[in-house]
């Protein structure tokens, strides 16, 4: 819909105004003095934080931060992301580059205030290595929005853990075929086949009118990434003659590419655990001439190397670091090298095949007056893939979006021979077209029950999904926006009783102690069975206040360590070889963490799941002491039991986190209801950490009926200026899992000088 408000904006020009959040609403005549106003308001608003995404974007990042940069600096030369940006943006048509020109003019613009925040005055302390200097402002270049895009979504695909399952077949199964070959690779591989990790999870979720006290559709979610500081998001309305749009945008991005409502039309998006990047291992060579060769389909080919000197900041000037980067037919090469040859793989990305972000999607979505506009503008999505759900106040409308390779399940698991067909390149799935929602639509990235959109290797437990559904079951048809809140709070964890199951109390010896560390499996101590028989009578929500959620989590962690530490997986622990950027989707502990339930039922293995169980919680007891006894927590009595909240808080994870010395800003720590696999999702590392660091990063409420009674709500706050109030005034709303009103009436927004 066209915006109707203030009108006094001269031509070219713009307007800023704010609701009581500070969130901002940009108004303009035209679309490309918009695009400038959101570039503007963005860098004002997080000037900080799109400065460091654009150095990401360059590869330089340890030129401003030292030494804790040049992992990613690497891979970001490696990958040729800034030359994937270019490639993409000298391909955009005219209206949309103009667009994007439009959105940097605005950021430059922006910058001239938005860098007058405290990170960047310190990157000017003496007291840093190599400091003394305010870095200077370097305009952004035009290509800079899109290759923010791609750190946003560049290790989003499911590749890393085609990298983590190619470290299993190498060290466990390769023992495994040496102890049991009997026992299939595939066996091995699905023990640990949860692909959890950075990056994953979202939950979507739609009404149908019939569904809903107003007649008219609702649509809901919301997207789970690291928590990053300032957000990965930002609530932002955008306003022109032509359209008028609210929604989440990626600072430092044009358009809100994700999440908008656009008054008679809405969007929400969740990952589809597409299979879209193909992996393939490569052997590549030195050639008398210094360039590179790789072993291809039939046989040497020459291979497209350059070298990249990242400097380094550090005490008494920078260090300059060199990249090798190489280019065969089928990739990137992202890790090892001609120098590194026992583990080199190189990506396929379609954004770098087709040299296209979908750019044209982002424009094109704004203009939607309909659910079939949405979707129509989704068929130009490209990276990554995902499922949408698009509404209008009569239809609702699910779609899977995005460039997917034709590959069978079996090329799916492991990285592909370069030297084999099997490496050659396929065309893209045409995926089904949208789908009329005619009840409720679910999407919270589990298996879908369409074998056409099944275009992934692995997904997400079930688990969230089926609760969502109950929820929705349980309100009947009269769903309004507010009380979608009730389904964002929800902390039962589904997979509890795969686990909990191993608690049984058959052969119990009451008589016999000592299980403690080491105990032996089904002779249990006294104290173990009554903090047993507590986790099974336990009514499986992960709430904050919860003794019984933290005595399971604390079973559940011991329980992670135990099997981490289980000589059968020992083969695990080998060095996987790969970059360090990939040491995250490499953890052994977190990986095992995620497949507990599997790996204690591979008696195969040599893993007995009732000993590890009961042993854990003999650990579990005895570090408690009276309060594993305690029923619920009872602050004012010594020894009272821990409750979840205790441990489980939230962490922002800031930049500066990493590099020595520097002053961090953070947020209050607040106790933390919910779980990774709770719709609630507030994710932690069992056998690592309780701190949560990667959850909701948005909740979001799209109401068609009345946009006006929509919520939305991000982890910190509008500003990513850590001296404004509106840097975390949001948190307490989502640590409980609450959302603030969507204000679209100019007459209750304050207006904001721009110059």
């Amino acid at each position: 819909m066209a915006a109707t408000g203030p009108r006094d904006i001269p031509a070219g020009g713009f307007a800023v105004h704010r609701d009581a959040w500070g969130v901002p609403h940009v108004r303009a005549a035209d679309e490309l003095a918009l695009a400038r106003g959101q570039g503007y308001v963005t860098a004002l608003d997080r000037g900080w934080q799109v400065e460091v995404d654009r150095w990401r974007a360059e590869g330089r990042l340890a030129e401003r931060l030292g030494e804790p940069g040049l992992a990613w600096d690497r891979f970001a030369h490696r990958v040729r992301l800034a030359d994937t940006a270019r490639r993409a943006y000298a391909a955009l048509a005219d209206d949309d580059r103009a667009w994007v020109d439009a959105y940097t003019a605005g950021v430059n613009e922006g910058l001239t205030r938005g860098r007058d925040v405290p990170e960047l005055h310190a990157l000017a302390d003496p007291a840093w290595p190599g400091g003394g200097d305010l870095p200077p402002h370097e305009p952004w270049p035009a290509w800079a929005p899109l290759g923010v895009f791609l750190v946003a979504h560049v290790l989003f695909s499911g590749f890393p853990h085609v990298l983590w399952r190619d470290h299993v077949a190498r060290t466990l199964g390769a023992a495994v075929a040496r102890s049991r070959p009997d026992v299939p690779l595939t066996d091995v591989l699905d023990l640990l086949a949860v692909d959890g990790g950075p990056g994953s999870g979202s939950n979507a979720w739609a009404l149908a009118g019939a569904r809903t006290r107003t007649g008219a559709p609702l649509l809901a979610g919301d997207p789970h990434r690291l928590l990053e500081l300032p957000g990965v998001y930002q609530q932002v309305r955008l306003a022109c003659d032509d359209y008028d749009v609210v929604g989440l945008a990626f600072p430092g991005v044009p358009g809100l590419p994700h999440f908008g409502h656009a008054g008679a039309a809405a969007w929400g998006v969740t990952n589809a655990m597409a299979h879209h990047v193909d992996v393939v291992a490569e052997r590549l060579n030195r050639t008398a001439d210094g360039g590179v060769e790789a072993l291809g389909p039939v046989g040497p080919e020459p291979a497209d190397v350059a070298v990249a000197n990242v400097r380094v900041r550090a005490a008494g000037g920078p260090v300059e670091h060199r990249v090798e980067t190489v280019e065969t037919a089928r990739g990137v090469v992202v890790t090892g090298g001609p120098d590194e040859p026992d583990r080199t793989f190189a990506l396929r990305l379609p954004a770098r095949v087709d040299a296209d972000l979908g750019v044209a999607a982002w424009r094109r979505l704004l203009r939607a007056r309909s659910a079939r506009d949405v979707t129509d503008a989704f068929a130009t999505w490209v990276d990554p893939v995902d499922r949408v759900l698009a509404a209008d106040r009569g239809t609702v409308l699910s779609v899977t979006a995005g460039r997917v390779p034709h590959r069978d399940v079996s090329g799916r698991a492991l990285p592909l021979p370069a030297w084999s067909d099997a490496a050659r390149a396929r065309p893209w799935v045409v995926p089904p077209g949208p789908v009329v929602v005619e009840d409720v639509a679910v999407d919270a990235n589990e298996r879908p029950a369409c074998p056409e959109i099944d275009l992934g290797h692995t997904y997400a437990p079930p688990h969230r999904a089926r609760r969502i559904r109950a929820l929705l079951d349980a309100a009947g048809g009269d769903g309004t926006a507010a009380d979608q809140s009730r389904v964002h709070a929800d902390t039962l964890l589904g997979g509890a009783d795969d686990l909990l199951r191993w608690l049984d109390e058959t052969e119990v010896d009451e008589g016999v102690r000592g299980i403690g560390t080491g105990g032996v499996a089904h002779r249990r101590h006294p104290a173990s069975v009554r903090a047993a028989r507590r986790l099974r009578a336990w009514d499986r929500r992960m709430d904050a206040d919860g003794a019984d959620a933290a005595l399971f989590a604390a079973w559940r962690s011991a329980l992670a360590r135990r099997v981490a530490a289980h000589p059968a997986l020992a083969p695990l622990h080998a060095s996987h070889g790969l970059d360090p950027v990939f040491a995250p989707w490499l953890s052994v502990t977190a990986r095992v963490a995620d497949a507990l339930s599997a790996l204690l039922d591979a008696a195969w293995l040599g893993i007995d799941g009732a000993g590890e169980a009961w042993s854990a919680l003999g650990e579990v007891v005895d570090g408690l002491g009276d309060a594993a006894d305690h029923d619920r927590a009872e602050p004012d009595r010594t020894g009272a039991a821990p409750v979840w909240g205790d441990t489980h808080r939230v962490l922002g994870l800031h930049v500066l986190l990493d590099v020595p010395g520097a002053v961090v800003p953070c947020v209050p720590s607040l106790p933390l209801g919910g779980d990774t696999d709770t719709v609630r999702c507030t994710a932690s590392v069992p056998g690592i950490s309780d701190v949560c660091v990667r959850g909701s990063v948005a909740r979001w409420v799209w109401d068609l009926a009345d946009r006006d009674a929509s919520r939305w709500g991000v982890p910190f706050g509008a500003s990513g200026d850590p001296r404004s109030p509106h840097f975390a005034d949001q948190l307490a709303a989502w640590a409980d899992a609450e959302t603030v009103p969507v204000v679209t009436d100019w007459t209750l927004l304050r207006h904001e000088e721009t110059r």
